[in-house]
């Protein structure tokens, strides 16, 4: 009975997973929208057949509202200018191998004066496409209006089924590197005090270095969110969010960075030990593993923060990370006293050992409260000097057509 009553509640878990899943929402909402499209055109166009209106419906269709408007006006651009190239090459030669070459070159030196970007291939395509079915302008004009159709059902669907908005996706995407951050932290706190040979030193700093790509995925996540913030209704501090999400995947990303080079400290640490040599006595090999798991604890209590939207847990999420940065300081206060009774006594490879204690000291002030809130400062400024500069034109056009500059020169 307890299994078949956790069966359902499974099946709801997983199809809210899947609902939040850009593949999945990304694919039913091109199939609806390229299926309403055809529909559309068959009533419309005088073609048999309009594919095109699909095609372009599923080109156009995006997972973000704000890609599926840039998406849709340069494929639109795209094709229409392909048909007027083919319209004009159909009414002067006929489809022969120097002339499909004319077309293509043609279509391609067009398509980069006319700002269709990534889509300049597709002027060619289009162009050869309606060249190859037919000569006739009426037949070209059908592929140029069941484009429009694909166009404009593609903006409507997104304008009235409104994409997702995916930063919770991207929250999660943010916490999951925080967290393999911390593991990776915990594993390599784990060999500080046993014998620890190069090539397993060296096998942490190539996870370190994975760690670049895992910035990788977070940061297309993190575009995907940015841009489903953009023009979105439902958002009302589209812009803060943004700037939230962004500013704490760059300091992750440089925490990450910091991450490999201490890993490189360990593995140049670990070639100075003779064979069966622990990294560190035992007495500092523990009050690391004590530091570096409340830097990983830091690290992961960051990302929450960061990610957090509700008040009260990101007031709670602040107070945890206060307290894991406050114990991560104490304790490389502790682990420094260490380091340096074991250096007068032994000074070979001191350089490591301050190397270490540098870039731990560059993780907690990366975290710290004060840097972030004075570079989310920072790029709030920066955003509105950039807003004000883009709407300096109308302003000014908008005093021009007040007479505001008129009466200022008068005086």
């Amino acid at each position: 009975m307890r299994e078949l009553r956790q069966t359902p509640s499974r099946a709801v878990a997983q199809l809210n997973r899947l609902r939040k899943d850009p593949i999945v929402a990304q694919t039913v909402r091109a199939t609806v929208a390229a299926t309403i499209s055809y529909a559309v055109a068959v009533r419309l166009s005088s073609e048999p057949a309009p594919l095109t209106a699909p095609l372009t419906a599923l080109l156009v269709v995006q997972v973000t509202l704000y890609s599926t408007l840039t998406t849709g006006i340069r494929r639109v651009n795209s094709v229409v200018v392909g048909v007027l190239i083919a319209i004009g090459f159909s009414s002067w030669v006929g489809l022969t191998w120097w002339s499909l070459g004319l077309i293509i070159l043609a279509a391609l030196t067009v398509g980069q004066f006319v700002r269709v970007d990534e889509f300049v291939n597709e002027v060619a395509i289009s162009a050869m496409l309606v060249l190859g079915v037919t000569r006739l302008a009426h037949q070209a004009w059908d592929r140029v209006l069941e484009t429009l159709i694909g166009a404009t059902v593609g903006l409507l669907f997104n304008f009235l089924f409104a994409p997702p908005v995916w930063v919770s996706t991207a929250g999660e995407s943010i916490e999951d590197l925080a967290r393999r951050m911390r593991h990776l932290l915990l594993r390599v706190a784990e060999e500080l005090g046993r014998p620890t040979t190069v090539e397993r030193a060296a096998a942490r700093l190539h996870e370190a270095r994975r760690l670049d790509h895992d910035v990788a995925v977070v940061d297309s996540a993190l575009r995907q969110a940015e841009d489903s913030l953009r023009l979105n209704p439902r958002v009302r501090e589209g812009l803060l969010s943004r700037l939230v999400l962004r500013t704490g995947l760059d300091t992750l990303e440089i925490c990450v960075v910091v991450l490999r080079v201490l890993a490189r400290s360990l593995t140049d640490l670990a070639k100075r030990r003779a064979s069966g040599e622990p990294l560190f006595p035992h007495e500092v090999a523990v009050a690391m593993e004590e530091l570096f798991a409340h830097v990983g604890g830091a690290l992961v209590s960051f990302s929450v923060l960061v990610t957090t939207q509700v008040s009260s847990n990101a007031e709670e999420a602040e107070e945890r990370l206060t307290a894991e940065l406050a114990a991560a300081a104490a304790s490389r206060d502790k682990v420094a006293h260490m380091l340096l009774e074991q250096v007068r006594e032994h000074p070979v490879a001191w350089q490591l050992h301050g190397s270490i204690l540098a870039e731990v000291d560059r993780i907690i002030d990366e975290l710290a409260l004060e840097h972030r809130s004075q570079r989310l400062m920072e790029e709030l400024d920066r955003a509105a000097r950039a807003q004000h500069e883009k709407f300096a034109f109308l302003a000014r056009l908008r005093r021009f057509a007040r007479g505001e500059t008129v009466r200022r020169r008068r005086a």
